[in-house]
């Protein structure tokens, strides 16, 4: 199995967290997202005794909302002892409805309208993440409004490519999000804020990209981030407290990706902080990392009932689904790999090489190509592993489809997180 919270029971069924994948599918429908919660906590936890042991005091993991983000996950980050990362006032309404404190909430986000920098000032968001100058301004001119000094880490891009899928790769020097150390306009940027009487700048933001399975590329931040800080020091007497790393590391979305030993890795990256500030006799500063996918991806699956099997004589074999793009867009998006497994024919040989295409409208709307299973025939079922990041939160309406609902296991039971949308919930803000 890909992970060790996979099982097969004795009817040959696939089971999560110990739940059979076909009892979940009877009792809350299909599609279904199935996410294992005693595996989220086992991530976060990952993270949160790396950080504590490893790095300097007051370092911390953020969970990456974007990755996943409905009202029920967020009591669970903040008992495992997370930040959370928000990038729109939407996901800071959804953290704060589950009793997220609004003061472990940094907040994202390249285009900041004035009214979204009003709302987290009013919610008192933490730190915000501030991206340009239009945002360093237009948030201190708000701040001043309300009488109050905000904690802010400026982003700055630092020009080094990680060897990631390019939509993901964020650390290149031609990117919309920060501003570029390379080209001098992060050191004007940050003299700038440092003039800001509204503003109290904690450090700096660096995100180079998702889907990292070693150390190297952070630490390779690190030392950018390093002359970028001595230099600043010399230069205006600023001495950053904060170094925010931006993602966390990658997850195996099939047998072939290497396994991650994340506190290895936080072990070496803490090692060359170290390293780097004696050589340079800079302060130790603290660092944040932003994992999502790494927290939430391994923990989820996809559950879907077979439509029917199609054979293209000469060319190749499809086996249609009851879902697709609307609640799975990444293949579409990216080719994104998955592992796809017959979850009520376990034991059967899988000698069926198909592409598995879903409902919508789309030559288009594939969920994976030339997969082996079973000859699988109308109302089987289907998991798609690997899909707790970026498939609830990316999913949509097209087609006018329902988005579908969303239960957590634990310790042997389930409870239903998010409903399944109505055909009532599309029109609901018709006119």
């Amino acid at each position: 199995m890909l992970y060790d919270n996979l099982g097969i029971n004795d009817q040959g069924h696939l089971t999560v967290g110990g739940l059979d994948t076909v009892r979940l599918a009877e009792k809350f429908g299909a599609p279904l997202y199935v996410l294992d919660e005693d595996r989220v906590r086992e991530n976060c936890r990952t993270y949160v005794q790396a950080m504590a042991q490893y790095l300097p005091e007051h370092s911390m993991p953020l969970f990456a909302g974007k990755a996943l983000c409905f009202k029920g996950l967020y009591p669970v980050l903040e008992e495992e002892g997370m930040g959370a990362d928000v990038v729109s006032p939407g996901e800071i309404y959804t953290a704060l409805a589950g009793g997220f404190p609004a003061d472990k909430l940094y907040f994202h986000g390249n285009n900041k309208t004035d009214e979204d920098i009003a709302y987290a000032l009013d919610n008192g968001v933490g730190c915000f993440i501030v991206d340009n100058h239009q945002e360093l301004e237009a948030l201190d001119r708000a701040a001043a409004q309300r009488g109050k000094r905000q904690r802010v880490l400026l982003r700055v891009t630092p020009g080094i490519d990680p060897h990631t899928l390019q939509a993901i790769n964020t650390g290149r020097i031609d990117c919309q999000f920060g501003v570029p150390i390379e080209t001098g306009q992060a050191a004007r940027f940050v003299a700038a804020a440092l003039t800001m009487e509204h503003l109290e700048v904690e450090g700096f933001h660096s995100h180079i990209g998702s889907q990292i399975f070693e150390a190297e590329p952070f630490c390779d931040a690190v030392d950018i981030l390093l002359d970028f800080a001595q230099g600043l020091r010399q230069d205006l007497g600023f001495v950053a407290r904060t170094f925010n790393l931006g993602g966390g590391f990658g997850v195996r979305y099939r047998d072939s990706d290497p396994v991650v030993d994340i506190p290895a890795n936080i072990q070496a990256l803490a090692d060359h902080l170290t390293q780097g500030c004696l050589a340079k006799g800079y302060p130790l500063p603290r660092i944040l990392l932003e994992p999502g996918r790494s927290i939430v991806a391994d923990a989820g699956l996809t559950l879907y009932r077979v439509g029917g099997e199609k054979t293209i004589e000469g060319y190749r074999s499809y086996l249609t689904v009851n879902g697709g793009m609307t609640d799975n867009p990444r293949y579409a998006l990216y080719q994104s790999p998955y592992t796809v497994l017959p979850a009520n024919r376990m034991q059967e040989p899988r000698d069926f090489v198909c592409t598995i295409a879903g409902r919508c409208c789309e030559s288009g709307d594939l969920i994976q190509e030339n997969i082996s299973l079973p000859h699988l025939g109308r109302d089987d079922l289907i998991a798609v592993l690997t899909t707790g990041a970026y498939n609830f939160t990316m999913a949509s309406n097209y087609n006018r489809l329902c988005r579908p609902a969303l239960v957590m296991v634990r310790q042997g039971k389930a409870r239903l997180a998010v409903r399944r949308q109505t055909f009532a919930d599309l029109v609901a803000c018709d006119l």
